[in-house]
């Protein structure tokens, strides 16, 4: 598990393996788009399966754009926020959070998509507030004095939004409970099911499904004490330092291709794709700016300072 002290080290490392990519890959943007696409990501669960799980997507990318894609895995959100400001990124999936952080912090990008679990769905899922089954622990308030894992400070579902919920429940989420950043939603709840952790949080899909699926978790070895409020989906985010024609081609790849019917149905998938990403969503849907209003609203609730710095 990754500890507040750690969470420094890898967003130093994450940013430098970031800058590297970008110095060679968006070399030629100076006069005009890039030949390299660079497309940033952090893990939903395994870093290791990270651009495995994307390499479909990617594909597509290269033949709607006629550029060549290069796909980075990064430690943390700051890294990626940090890449994209500094222009070493041009396509950026972040999370809600750290999507509006960006934008907060001076990053010019546009989101144009966001992932969604099934296809017709609305961009938007929960964050869940877990505990190993049998624990005595039945709410929010029950998290107070206990070891409680988080995912990442920039983390939307396992950060901001818990904490707006153990404030509402009158519980301080620094004092009140003993603060773990676990560096991913998987690495949460599993240190949860492991007794690591005496409770934690964790997105919807994580604890419902895809650890169950991989078997890394049994049905009910969690129990679910808390959902939040529905939260915007996680978006795509395109920089606005790239010409309009192809920020338009990106959109329309991830608005209308960039999911698991259209992958299969035109030989993008090794053998048959059953995600689109990492986190086992069906694709991606079309989002604008003012969809994260709700995560600025529980920004200026909380006043969280990773709202506003980066």
């Amino acid at each position: 598990m990754v500890r507040h002290t750690a969470v420094a080290a890898s967003l130093a490392s994450a940013a430098l393996v970031l800058a590297a990519c970008g110095q060679s890959a968006a070399g030629g943007a100076q006069s005009g788009d890039p030949e390299t696409l660079v497309f940033a990501a952090i893990p939903s669960e395994n870093a290791q399966t990270l651009q495995q799980a994307y390499q479909p997507v990617i594909k597509m990318l290269e033949k709607e754009t006629g550029k060549k894609v290069q796909f980075q895995s990064a430690t943390d959100y700051a890294a990626v926020i940090e890449a994209q400001r500094t222009g070493k990124v041009q396509i950026a999936q972040y999370g809600p959070l750290s999507y509006v952080l960006a934008r907060n912090t001076g990053v010019k990008a546009t989101p144009v998509a966001a992932q969604v679990k099934k296809k017709g769905e609305q961009p938007g899922y929960r964050s869940y507030g877990i505990v190993p089954a049998g624990s005595p622990v039945k709410d929010l308030a029950g998290f107070k004095g206990k070891k409680v894992c988080f995912v990442d400070p920039n983390s939307t579902s396992g950060y901001l939004y818990p904490k707006a919920g153990l404030i509402d429940a009158g519980v301080d989420p620094q004092s009140g409970v003993s603060p773990v950043m676990a560096g991913g939603h998987d690495a949460s709840a599993l240190a949860v099911a492991s007794g690591q952790c005496d409770a934690g949080f964790a997105y919807d899909a994580i604890v419902d499904t895809a650890l169950i699926d991989k078997g890394q978790l049994k049905p009910g070895q969690l129990t679910t004490v808390w959902k939040s409020d529905v939260i915007a989906g996680s978006p795509v985010a395109i920089s606005d330092s790239v010409s309009e024609d192809l920020k338009a081609k990106i959109a329309t790849a991830f608005q209308q291709k960039a999911n698991v019917d259209y992958l299969n149905a035109n030989g993008f998938c090794a053998t048959k794709c059953k995600a689109a990403d990492d986190a086992g969503d069906w694709g991606y849907a079309k989002v604008d700016d003012q969809l994260y209003d709700g995560v600025r609203k529980v920004c200026a609730t909380t006043k969280d300072k990773q709202c506003t710095a980066a």
